[in-house]
């Protein structure tokens, strides 16, 4: 009798052990398995959530087939601890193990909200950004001056930048001055301290940073001058043979020049091949920019025309009236200018003059430069009477 009892729950337990395997086998296929979301949709994931929360907002999402079977296999690959807050991009068709993972690694945001403040050489703006996961896209919510009172600031502005998955970039113009970077930081809420002096002109790279609130406006200088003397250094060390340019402070200087004359990406080289060329021959540069900048020493616009008095005005920047370049840069250039620098077109150009269109008609005599001046004025006077 006991032989066939024990025989009995023997026989049981293989088979519950087997229907055990089976179970374990098909949970582990459902957690790995293409998932059912047929778009994405972004995930946000608020400071103190647990990950039997996450796996109701999955289930109720439609982002996967068991919030059990989630549990069960984020705890078993020992991630179930690991949840990171934050707003996080579930691409569609994601399985289980996936989105386990892109939850629990960390690092930025993949989508969500943004909130971006574009700090420029005429003005400063912030614009409230959220990805349309369905597109996978930033729509825009709002923009405004953030210099404006606060009650000016649209109400989605506070709501947004109080949410504990909201980014926040700070992007800078090329071309801007030490001067109205310092400005532009002094309306990024989000961040703290002051900066106790204008850095040196031309020691900032204008470009995109990623900031989090509570950082120092003197550490987001500090981020921009050190990516400065990178770019600086590799540019440098990569330069054309035979410049007239004797250091890489000479090379900046160039570079924040280019950086004034032109916005068209395609003539940096050439409008570089003018200044190096000029240089070599012994004239002046007799540059528009260099005079704005004596005037205005990078403290805002002038927001007017040069008058012929300012052009003759002997300014340590002026260079109608100095030979050789200026002794600092007059701006903040980018990249690519500093790469058109020490890496000029080969030309015989050594005039150029707007053509009309946003960029330039360059000449290697001055009888040609001067048709091209008249074409210029012919087209100045055209837009006056329109």
């Amino acid at each position: 009798m006991w032989r066939h009892i024990a025989s009995n729950v023997i026989t049981l337990l293989v088979v519950l052990a087997f229907l055990l395997g089976g179970v374990i086998l098909w949970g582990q296929a459902q957690y790995t398995a293409e998932g059912p979301l047929d778009e994405p949709i972004c995930l946000r994931v608020p400071p103190g959530t647990t990950m039997r929360g996450v796996s109701r907002d999955l289930e109720g999402e439609g982002a996967v087939t068991s919030g059990a079977i989630f549990r069960v296999g984020a705890d078993y690959a020992g991630r179930e601890d690991d949840l990171k807050a934050g707003s996080w991009l579930i691409p569609e068709g994601a399985s289980m193990a996936d989105i386990v993972d892109l939850i629990t690694r960390g690092g930025a945001s993949t989508c969500g909200t943004e909130v971006v403040w574009r700090i420029g050489v005429t003005d400063t703006e912030t614009v409230v950004r959220e990805l349309d996961p369905a597109e996978s896209r930033f729509v825009e919510r709002a923009r405004f001056d953030p210099a404006a009172e606060d009650a000016a600031r649209p109400e989605i502005y506070a709501t947004m930048r109080d949410r504990a998955d909201t980014r926040f970039r700070l992007a800078f113009a090329e071309g801007i001055t030490s001067w109205q970077v310092v400005e532009g930081l002094k309306s990024v809420d989000v961040l703290t301290g002051e900066v106790g002096e204008v850095p040196p002109e031309g020691s900032l790279a204008p470009d995109s940073y990623e900031v989090r609130p509570g950082d120092t406006r003197a550490s987001v200088i500090a981020r921009m001058q050190e990516a400065q003397e990178e770019i600086l250094a590799a540019a440098w060390e990569a330069r054309a043979d035979g410049l007239p340019l004797d250091s890489p402070e000479e090379a900046l200087i160039l570079a924040s020049i280019i950086e004034k004359e032109t916005g068209v990406a395609e003539e940096r080289r050439q409008v570089a091949s003018v200044f190096v060329n000029r240089l070599r021959r012994g004239m002046r540069l007799q540059t528009d920019p260099t005079v704005i900048y004596g005037i205005t020493e990078g403290r805002g616009v002038l927001g007017r025309g040069i008058r012929q008095s300012e052009l003759r005005g002997a300014t340590p920047w002026n260079t109608y009236v100095i030979d050789g370049l200026p002794p600092t840069p007059i701006a903040n250039p980018g990249r690519a200018s500093i790469a058109a620098a020490v890496d000029p077109d080969a030309t015989d150009y050594v005039y150029f003059v707007a053509d009309g269109s946003g960029g330039h008609a360059f000449a290697r005599t001055l009888a040609e430069h001067n048709r091209n001046v008249a074409r210029w004025r012919e087209i100045e006077a055209e837009r006056a009477d329109e």
